[in-house]
């Protein structure tokens, strides 16, 4: 897991929080806040798998070349 996917699993359970919390209390700005903190945290955590994917990719290109 790189910082990317971290941050953005964090984030999204935080939103979560938030969101239930707003609707506990009946607060819609803090749900709306919720919601746009879970946006930004699955963005973060599809920017990491994205890293990661590149990574990996990058990683099995060297592999076959030391093979050659």
């Amino acid at each position: 897991m790189n910082k990317n996917q971290t941050q953005g699993a964090v984030k999204n359970i935080t939103g979560k929080v938030q969101e239930e919390a707003g609707k506990l209390v009946g607060n819609k700005e803090q749900q709306a806040k919720g919601m746009q903190k879970q946006v930004a945290g699955k963005a973060e955590e599809r920017l990491g798998n994205a890293r990661e994917s590149v990574k990996d990719a990058r990683d099995a290109v060297k592999d076959a070349i030391k093979k050659r």
